[in-house]
């Protein structure tokens, strides 16, 4: 009787806790987890946040995810050692980790029952007043039953606002393992599915494959940040380990992290490198000055291009230009000349974003002093008259501007101003040379890009555009090199990517995800092996349908789970170019129990 009393005791603080943080999330996504009890903590995940349990259970709301508590240390590891020797390990190896820590199995179905108890609408004796239908519920677990489990949930069904069921997951996993011999046989597992759920069974497919390593060319490999994967799914699989069909829905899903030095676009992320550190410096008054990497000074330089310039009173220096050029395809030549030839200097830089070529090497603040007084200097004694675009509203362009009328107002090289007048003609060029690339290239207009070069906003935010737009063109040129897409592809992808910078600030580590027909990139998989691929056998429609689903994945299916294994190739199967990757076998079962 006492046991009974601390059960409904216990179903009740439950079902109040999960009733708070749902009521609550309901508001705004809870960031910190709850605590239950001593030993659990729960967890509200939603709204923009990646479900933990997406390969396994397709729902798209709000769930709750139950782990263990923090607690302390020395208090655990008294307990545990009473424990046998694999669960000690297995407990400790993942305290060691700073991922979430899951709860023993044991524990984990006592949590199951209660909170379906306090979804059964028949419970009348637990005296909940308020009935309301859950949010799912999903508990990490610690394998340490004989099937391995490393997932349970509990998911309610209903018919209008009743709760009619419940759902009830499991999620086992053996592995990491090589030996195919382990893989189960598909005619089986249907047939085990059959007999307990239905006799009308259908199948899908999914299969995710890395292209980086596939694809990545000598010369052009892309950061450790970076992965660019496929998911491919189809109707009807017809074996184990089946390759996709070409008619199957493939989805290319693109991670990069830019400053790659290997990139053909890595002299432009220098070139930003130094103008975030102008950013920088005018912000907090504090500026990091790059190693200088010319053999000349910036002043040197300066001066030799401010000579050059007097002899021409057009303004044009070509000389400068073709210098950069030069210098450009002396930084890529390890790069094949295809590849160099997706992102190159524009041939009309003006005075200003010439001066700025040279002045990136600038490596104090007293050296871009002398730099910017050289300049004033040879514009106050007219013995040049540059050339400059037109719409510049930079300090140098209206002192440029006054010059062409003979007098110049004057401006004191003292505090920040040397600093806003570098950033601000580094600006004006880089984003010249962005959007010059996508208008050359035919995949913006210059109004759909008008956002990331509008100077309506501050200096600071300006620069956070700038960086969006390289970014872009990262992922514009690696798609270029390393999948050979073409304009069909990149078009469809550029706006992708606009879409997500006008409404989000830079990610890199953001998945943009664009639908391409798997034959497209079929040269780069094929004979690659995938990282996950699993078959989905599901019955019945609605509420009413039950799955199976079989997985082998090259990763733990669950970030709870630790293994120094992950993704490693077995050693006593390698042989010449047959090599066996190691996979986590995983099998996600569920059964559904109707309340009335």
């Amino acid at each position: 009787m006492a046991e009974r009393e601390r059960r409904r005791a216990a179903a009740t603080e439950l079902y109040g806790r999960l009733l708070q943080i749902y009521d609550e999330g309901k508001k705004s996504i809870p960031e910190h987890p709850y605590a239950f009890e001593a030993d659990v903590e729960i967890c509200l995940i939603g709204g923009n946040h990646k479900s933990p349990v997406e390969r396994f259970w397709n729902g798209n709301n709000m769930i709750y995810i139950l782990q263990k508590a923090g607690h302390n240390e020395e208090s655990d590891l008294t307990e545990e050692s009473k424990a046998d020797d694999a669960v000690y390990d297995s407990e400790l190896s993942q305290k060691e980790g700073s991922g979430p820590v899951p709860l023993s199995v044991r524990r984990a179905k006592q949590l199951i029952s209660l909170y379906t108890m306090v979804q059964n609408p028949n419970m009348t004796h637990l005296k909940i007043s308020r009935l309301v239908v859950l949010p799912p519920l999903w508990i990490r677990c610690d394998r340490s039953d004989p099937e391995r489990t490393c997932w349970l949930g509990a998911e309610p069904l209903k018919t209008g606002n009743k709760i009619t069921g419940i759902n009830l997951h499991m999620v086992t996993c053996d592995g990491p393992t090589a030996d195919k011999n382990c893989f189960a046989d598909l005619e089986e597992l249907k047939l085990a599915h059959k007999i307990k759920h239905s006799s009308v069974v259908m199948t899908k497919g999914f299969v995710q494959y890395e292209l980086i390593r596939a694809a990545a060319i000598e010369g052009m490999l892309v950061g450790s940040e970076s992965n660019i994967y496929i998911d491919i799914t189809w109707n009807t699989v017809d074996k184990i380990l089946q390759a996709p069909p070409l008619t199957s829905v493939a989805t290319l899903n693109i991670i990069l992290e830019s400053g790659d030095p290997r990139s053909p676009v890595y002299q432009l992320y220098r070139e930003l490198q130094f103008l975030l550190a102008l950013a920088e410096g005018l912000k907090t008054g504090v500026t990091e000055w790059p190693e200088r990497l010319e053999s000349e000074s910036a002043v040197a330089l300066v001066q030799e291009f401010l000579t050059d310039l007097k002899t021409k009173l057009d303004g044009f220096c070509t000389s400068g230009n073709k210098n950069e050029t030069e210098k450009i395809k002396c930084d890529t030549a390890a790069v094949d000349s295809s590849i160099t030839s997706i992102f190159s200097e524009r041939g009309d830089l003006d005075f200003a974003e010439q001066l700025w070529c040279k002045m990136r090497s600038v490596n104090s603040y007293q050296e871009l002093v002398e730099c910017f007084t050289l300049v004033i200097r040879s514009l106050e004694r007219g013995e040049i008259q540059p050339w400059i675009h037109r719409g510049s509203s930079s300090l140098l362009s209206k002192l440029i501007q006054q010059s062409y009328h003979g007098k110049i107002n004057g401006i004191s090289l003292s505090g920040s101003t040397p600093i806003q007048m570098l950033l601000e003609i580094g600006l004006d060029k880089m984003k010249k040379d962005y959007v010059s690339f996508f208008i050359d290239q035919e995949l913006a207009t210059l109004t759909y890009l008008d956002y990331f070069i509008s100077t309506s906003v501050d200096l600071q935010e300006q620069v956070h555009r700038v960086q969006k737009l390289h970014h872009m063109l990262e992922i514009m040129v690696s798609c270029t090199v390393l999948l050979q897409f073409k304009h069909e592809n990149l078009f469809p992808l550029t706006q992708t990517c606009i879409k997500y910078y006008k409404e989000n600030p830079l990610n890199e580590k953001h998945a943009f995800q664009l639908p391409i027909r798997p034959a497209l990139v079929k040269k780069f998989y094929e004979n690659d092996h995938p990282e996950i691929w699993k078959v989905d056998i599901s019955s019945g429609h609605g509420q009413k349908e039950v799955k199976t689903t079989w997985q082998v994945s090259a990763n733990p299916p669950a970030e709870h789970m630790i293994s120094n294994n992950t993704g490693r190739l077995c050693d006593s199967t390698v042989s010449g170019d047959n090599e066996e990757r190691m996979y986590f076998i995983t099998m996600a079962k569920c059964s559904q129990v109707h309340f009335t």
